[in-house]
Formats: C-alpha cells, structure tokens, sequence
C-alpha cells in the first residue's frame, strides 16, 4: 500500500501572533455563532476584500480570523485570535500581497480556542502549498482521523478540517479539484468550504446544504472578479453582485480561465439549517433566496396569531429580537419600544467582578428604559430561549423598571437538542426545553406567560412545509447520524475512488 503523505505543518509563520483570548464570558442564551468564509480570485487587492468581507462576517465568529493570499508562487497567510480589528492592521494587509484570498472567522465547534486551530489552515504538501476555510462540522472526523494516523499522518491542530487536507494529501487524484472531490466523498456532516494553492480557489458546499455559501462576482477593468462567501452582506460591503447560491453538492473551481462548476456527489435531502433565519445570519442578507429581515418580520406576525395576550407595548431583546418584535406588533397593533438598549461595546473579554461584588447579570450588556416600562403590560420577544438563565435575568430587569406584567414571546420553536453540524451549542441537558414543559419555563424565567412560536407557524413563515431544513435543535430529527460511516470507507483510504 502506498504510504501516507503528510500534510506538513504551515507554509510560512504567521505574519505576527496574538495572545489566547481571554474566555470569561456570561453564559448565552442563544446558540454561538459559527464561522464565516470568504473567497476572492482575480483582483489585486485580493487581501484587502477579504479583510472587508469578514468584517461583514464578523457576526459569524469572533474567536480569531485568518487570511491566506496567493502571488502565484507561494501563498502568504496572517492570523491571530480575536476580532478582524485586533488581527489585521494596514501594514499585515500590505504584506498579504497577491490576487486571489480566502478568509475565515472561527467560533470553535471541534476544537479548542488557541492559535492553532485558528483557520485558514496552510500547509505544504506533495503538490504544493494549499490552505482551507470551513464552516461546518464533519460528524466522522474522529474515525478517519484514527484511520489516518494508523497510516502515519501527524495531525498539527485538533480542528475537525485538518482531516479533509490529509485526505487530499494522500489522493493520487492528478489535478486540486479531483483531489479536492475525492477527500469530500470520504467525509459526512456540514461543510462550506474554501481553499486556495498558488494559482487556483476551489468551494464546495456538502451535498445537504447545511451551512449557506454564495456566489458573487465583480469587475475588475475588464475581467471578472469572483467571490464566494458564507453571506450575501459580505458581497454588499465590497460591491459585488449576488449571482446564486453555491448549490448542495457543487464544486466551484476558479482559475485563470474563469469558473467551471461540478456536481459530483449524489443527491441528498436538502437539510439548510433553519437556526440561520431565526438567529445566525445578518438581517441584511439574503438566505436561501430569501430575505433574512422579512423573514423574522414574519416569525413575528405568526408568533402574534398563535399567541395573542393583551398588552400595552412590544419591545425586543435587542439585537436579535428586533425584527420578530416588529413583526409581532404590526400583527397585533401595538406599540413597539426600545425598552431594552445593548451596550454594543462588551466583547468577549469583558471580565465580570469578583463573586462578592457582582450581581450584574445582563445589565453590562442590557439596560432597561424605566419611563418606557414603567406602567406597562410588556410583551418581550427573542429569538430563542437555550438554559433560560438570561432570561430569567431579563424578567427580572424589566420588572425592576415597573412593568406592571412581563409576557415573553420566542420567534422559533422549543430548543431540544443540540447541533452537530458547525455550531457550538449545550449538551442536551443543559437545554431548559430538553426536559421542562413551556409552564414549568415560564415559572423558571418568572413570566407572567410564555408562548413560542410553533414548528407549523414556523414552516407557514417561510412558505415552507419543512422538507427542506435542518431543524433537529427543534425536532431532533438529524438528517446525519453521528458517527455514519463515509461513502468511500468500505473502499481503501488511499487512492482514487471509482464513482
């Protein structure tokens, strides 16, 4: 059997390092975000688009941010932990010289938060130098990872990714792109993807559709710039123009001759995370053709119709709760407030105080209005509700400022059970809805009611009947099971796979 080649650590050290971020922070009642991905070939100021692209995907991941360029000869690659503005500055832009990048925002789902494992991975290999951007999470990495290693490849990060770049190490495929196919017919779950060699951007998109990737493209003088990126807002900020969706199971191949598109992989059931319409994507995107800000408009409404309570007012829990809280007071002709104001300031490395002096809960990161609420019958909606803690918190603020009854109203169904595909989310029994009916949350969050918004609803907002989402938080209906064997593991790891 031919030995394992393996892929060697990165091509070039990072441009400058940065410190591990500093992790104390308030535990969330929303999923985290995932990672964000943004590729551009064709343009001289490649770096810099895909600098301003991730600063659109910021939302996406904040736990560090990458870039790899190419000149043509050799790529360059610069990353660090934290926000686009603590990683990049003009002078490591400058230095990311070449005409085609790709970027990445990384929130860890497989994998700790170190350096290491920050993303875009380089790394040199029989064929040259390639480097890769995921959003996604590969449900059996960890088998071929063990199979891998039994055949002598040393693994340099604990990210789930790195599996996909040994796997092309060890292809005989001839060209990127058919060893590029040949390691994603070896792997399961939720992947969008960018990589980058010298002289050639390869995406793909898993054959379910889990995570979303778009196609973009812009002049420049009289050639065509292309863009893939996880957003269609990261396409806004740099001007590019919105062609399509990169499909479920394609493999874009950009070169110097332009784009060439291939559907390798069977058809599966289309499984898009619906969790992106409720919480994770930009309101000023467009999502699987649809927009992401009309769309939470319309949870809102259906929220209304389904659960009517007399009220005085509507506010939301800012930022995400905003549309849906429209939506929902438009449905029901009440008044919608700011009786909440986010302070946009607080990071992640917010240290909280001492045990003996703090008691701040949200209130760093929320503050309510006493002369909006003051008074009110207050009808509250978010998105979602994960352990419940912050929403007790919230409650308890809003009646602190004199609401007189607090009805709290979520724009998604009950969260049950964790994801398994690219986002980092509690283990099951950390899900208040896991194991608690609505009442018994209502007495933990202390509402005077609670209502979600049905699965039904859900569906009817998005014209729909739900055959074509991902909604196993809600349902526990996973399209991928945990630990399903690859389509290529009954055949030899190395080598090309007959299809």
């Amino acid at each position: 059997m031919k030995p394992a080649l393996n892929a060697q650590p990165i091509l070039a050290p990072d441009l400058f390092d940065h410190s591990e971020m500093d992790e104390m922070d308030e535990a969330s009642d929303h999923f985290h975000d995932e990672c964000g991905v943004v590729g551009i070939y064709g343009h001289p100021e490649s770096a810099n688009l895909a600098y301003l692209s991730l600063y659109a995907l910021q939302h996406r991941g904040q736990e560090s941010a990458g870039i790899a360029s190419s000149n043509g000869q050799t790529l360059l690659v610069h990353r660090g932990m934290g926000l686009i503005a603590d990683v990049f500055d003009e002078k490591i832009i400058r230095r990311l010289d070449g005409s085609s990048a790709i970027g990445h925002n990384r929130y860890s789902t497989a994998g700790s938060t170190i350096l290491k494992n920050s993303q875009p991975l380089v790394v040199k290999y029989t064929h040259g130098s390639l480097a890769i951007g995921h959003n996604g999470n590969l449900v059996n990495a960890e088998e071929l990872r063990v199979r891998l290693e039994e055949r002598g490849s040393i693994f340099q990060s604990t990210v789930d990714t790195e599996v996909i770049l040994h796997l092309i190490a060890v292809s005989r495929g001839e060209r990127l792109v058919d060893r590029i196919i040949e390691a994603l017919w070896q792997v399961r779950g939720a992947y969008s993807l960018v990589f980058l060699s010298e002289k050639e951007m390869v995406a793909a998109r898993d054959p379910y559709g889990f995570r979303p990737l778009v196609l973009g493209r812009m002049m420049n003088g009289e050639k065509d710039t292309y863009v893939v990126a996880s957003e269609t807002c990261a396409l806004d900020l740099i001007g590019a123009t919105y062609e399509r969706e990169v499909a479920p199971g394609e493999v874009l191949l950009f070169t110097e001759h332009g784009m060439t598109s291939y559907s390798p992989f069977p058809h599966e059931r289309l499984s898009r995370c619906v969790f992106e319409h409720i919480y994770f994507a930009r309101p000023d995107s467009l999502l699987y053709g649809k927009s992401v800000y009309q769309t939470r408009k319309e949870f809102g409404r259906q929220l209304a119709r389904e659960n009517p309570v007399p009220a005085d007012i509507v506010i939301p829990v800012p930022d995400s709760g905003v549309p849906a809280a429209l939506g929902y007071a438009e449905e029901a002709k009440l008044p919608f407030e700011m009786g909440l104001i986010r302070n946009h300031y607080v990071g992640r490395t917010f240290i909280e105080p001492l045990e003996s002096i703090r008691n701040f809960g949200v209130k760093v990161k929320l503050n309510a209005q006493h002369e909006v609420l003051r008074g009110k019958r207050v009808v509250v909606v978010d998105d979602s509700i994960v352990r419940g803690t912050t929403s007790r918190k919230i409650v308890a603020m809003i009646r602190a400022a004199g609401a007189t009854e607090v009805h709290l109203r979520i724009s998604s169904p009950p969260t049950t059970g964790p994801c398994f595909y690219g986002v980092d989310t509690p283990t099951r029994r950390e899900l208040i809805a896991s194991a608690n009916s609505v009442e018994e949350i209502r007495g933990f969050v202390t509402a005077d009611s609670l209502s979600y918004l049905s699965e039904a609803g859900m569906y009817a907002a998005l014209k729909d009947e739900g055959s074509r989402f991902c909604d196993a938080c809600f349902t526990n209906r996973y399209p991928v099971p945990l630990g399903e064997r690859p389509r290529g593991s009954q055949l030899p790891l190395f080598g090309e796979i007959e299809r």
